[in-house]
């Protein structure tokens, strides 16, 4: 049975919600928005380890109670995301045909009956996959004045990528270091294994399953952690 360990990049330094805090430790009921994220990843039964990329000069990451669980190792940040992961990657002392699981550090409504479902959809899988939505309103596209709307496209086949993304080890780390080798600009590791020749299943995911953008988003993920219920976290069935 392969083994399972999570990447989550937290090198960010965006202040769009807090003038003194990247938004990874900015306060969602109660709590830094990093620790309900990784709780999620920290207490499933199948993921060993949790590696943490961090800017050089992070000094919020000791105030945390991620920080002092035992699941939970850091690594030195890179400049882009894929440069984080790169550096987790590197740090483990993996096995080809183990699983990565990459989350984002601003993601914090992640449920455990998500994160089991992936690893259930994906365990027989030789590439891996990534939890996703289907595109649900009508896009446009923005003309030379980004205010008038030239075309609406056709959403058909059109789904919202979401994390966590779950690759196998060695397949995952050749296709961040073959991208950046050639300075190809790679959005997320479905993106990065899409470039490398893969095609990356698509995973039904949830709406709530949201990424912290802005500040209102906050507002949301807020009601979201409220009105959720405890759920019992139990070890997905697995085919051996």
């Amino acid at each position: 049975m392969p083994n399972y360990f999570a990447v989550v990049p937290a090198a960010g330094t965006s202040t769009r919600f807090d003038a003194t805090l990247p938004k990874q430790y900015t306060t969602l009921a109660n709590r830094p928005v990093i620790d309900h994220t990784l709780d999620v990843l920290c207490r499933h039964p199948l993921i060993s380890k949790v590696i943490v990329a961090l800017a050089a000069n992070d000094a919020h990451w000791k105030k945390t109670a991620a920080s002092r669980h035992p699941k939970v190792h850091t690594v030195a940040g890179g400049k882009e995301r894929c440069n984080s992961v790169l550096h987790g990657l590197e740090f483990l002392d993996a096995a080809p045909q183990d699983w990565i699981l990459v989350h984002d550090a601003v993601r914090p409504c992640l449920r455990d009956t998500e994160l089991s479902k992936l690893i259930v959809a994906l365990q027989d899988d030789p590439v891996g996959g990534l939890l996703a939505i289907p595109v649900q309103d009508t896009l446009k596209r923005g003309g030379p004045d980004p205010a008038t709307a030239i075309e609406t496209l056709d959403r058909t086949n059109l789904w919202q990528a979401q994390t966590p993304q779950m690759f196998r080890f060695n397949m995952l780390l050749k296709a961040i270091r073959a991208a950046l080798q050639a300075q190809l600009p790679i959005t997320d590791d479905a993106h990065a294994m899409e470039r490398f020749g893969k095609t990356p299943r698509l995973i039904h995911g949830s709406a709530t399953n949201l990424k912290l953008t802005t500040p209102h988003d906050l507002h949301i993920a807020t009601a979201l952690l409220q009105l959720r219920q405890p759920e019992t976290q139990t070890l997905p069935t697995l085919d051996l």
